[in-house]
């Protein structure tokens, strides 16, 4: 592992959340630090979390501070009906120069860099290549504002780069990503009880799995690997093969001609189609993937084994739905897990402190004399009993934040037990199917 200490930049986003999580069971990993304007939607352990948003000023402050080697950069919006196209750009275009900015210079601890980009770089038009590898740039104008924006974020990576020699900086670009607990237009669309296509067209997709996205960031983090590499799984898919794995038929609700009109259409269906895929449903897409597995990275699933991991995933969500409780950030309890000197932390032997610590300990301290009003040295009784007053009020908040996590501990216990029953009657609901289908086929 070359990377020690880890800036996640979208910490609250799905992937910044997943990678986070990834990194704390490398103990070789000294410290994990996430960055996000909103807090995070996923449970951690060792990630420290810091509420910024993509200011370079106070970003370069913490990278400065933490000492940072390397920053994973995941913040990319890459599906336009999640936002709209300004904020999209002010977080793509801006937010990426921003981060760059805070990374960059002679002084900066940074090392490395990991882009999270998406193939929505290259386009889809019907004069394509069959499979874009790295070296090809686009043969057409990006049409599309979240294409615009990829190639604009591209560009400043790669100015970056160049001015930073010193710096790794890795580019990796996902195809359309499909797994159960991500949400994109293109899941949404293939949730409909039919997959609406556009007349006359029968376009190929590559997917990737979100395991496999969440494993080809850990294998950037942890190699030196310059450049720009294509993520995307084995095989490539026709659009009705993928409806064929999903048990659902195509059904050509889009014409030719007006298709943005007639896509708008199906919105109130649950079915967004925003622009940057409306291409794709008429020419698809294949990139090359060879260079990335020549660096080392393996694939878990297929292209064809990752639709039919969401057509399982589709068949019993519903009945597994409800058991599900979603993390909530209690920052009382984060808190106390993390300062309370009740708690045993693992990797401490005795409790003890480092000296990075120690000193961290000390500084604090001082603070908090500045704060109070006392002096180092005084023995007066009055600022005496005051201080003794404080401690006593920050020993009974401790106790009541020991509390609260006994009982958060308790409702996660009952939320585990839920979902247990909730998959063994959905074990219990698939055996039946099962026993049905093959009564069915004996008759």
């Amino acid at each position: 592992m070359d990377s020690k200490r880890i800036l996640i930049t979208g910490l609250s986003t799905y992937w910044g959340g997943r990678l986070a999580q990834a990194l704390e069971r490398f103990g070789e990993v000294e410290a994990v630090i996430g960055v996000a304007a909103d807090e995070p939607q996923v449970e951690l352990e060792r990630t420290e979390y810091v509420k910024v948003g993509a200011q370079h000023a106070l970003l370069r402050r913490v990278v400065e501070a933490a000492e940072i080697d390397t920053v994973v950069d995941s913040r990319l919006v890459v599906d336009s009906v999640t936002t709209t196209p300004a904020k999209a750009h002010e977080n793509n275009v801006i937010g990426t120069m921003n981060i760059l900015a805070a990374c960059g210079g002679p002084d900066s601890p940074v090392r490395k860099v990991v882009f999270k980009s998406s193939t929505h770089y290259y386009g889809a038009q019907q004069d394509d290549p069959a499979f874009f590898d790295e070296t090809m740039s686009r043969p057409h104008p990006p049409r599309t504002p979240v294409e615009r924006d990829i190639v604009e974020a591209e560009a400043s990576l790669a100015e970056f780069a160049q001015a930073n020699p010193d710096v790794t900086v890795t580019v990796l670009r996902f195809a359309n990503v499909l797994g159960s607990g991500v949400r994109t237009s293109h899941i949404e669309l293939l949730s409909l009880p039919v997959v609406p296509t556009i007349l006359g067209f029968d376009p190929r997709y590559q997917f990737v799995h979100e395991d496999d996205v969440v494993h080809a960031l850990e294998h950037a983090v942890k190699h030196n690997l310059p450049g720009v590499y294509n993520v995307a799984a084995d095989g490539v898919l026709a659009l009705s093969e993928v409806a064929g794995l999903l048990g659902k038929p195509c059904v050509p609700l889009l014409p030719p001609w007006g298709t943005g009109l007639a896509a708008a259409a199906l919105r109130p269906l649950g079915a967004p189609i925003p622009p940057e895929m409306l291409a794709q449903l008429r020419f698809g897409r294949g990139v090359d993937n060879r260079r990335y597995k020549q660096a080392g990275f393996r694939y878990q699933y297929t292209s064809r084994e990752t639709v039919l991991k969401l057509a399982e995933h589709l068949r019993l969500d519903p009945v597994v739905r409800g058991a599900r409780e979603p993390y909530r950030y209690e920052r009382e309890v984060e808190e106390f897990l993390r300062w309370s000197p009740h708690v045993r932390r693992a990797g401490a032997p005795g409790g003890g402190l480092s000296r990075r610590q120690l000193a961290e300990l000390q500084r604090l301290l001082a603070g908090y004399r500045e704060t109070a009003g006392i002096e180092a040295e005084s023995s007066d009784g009055a600022q005496l009993a005051e201080a003794e007053q404080r401690a006593r009020e920050a020993e009974e908040h401790a106790r009541e934040a020991e509390a609260r996590a006994r009982e958060a501990e308790a409702s996660a216990r009952d939320a585990a037990a839920r979902a247990a029953r909730a998959e063994q009657r959905a074990e219990q609901t698939a055996e039946a199917l099962r026993a049905t289908q093959a009564d069915d086929r004996r008759e």
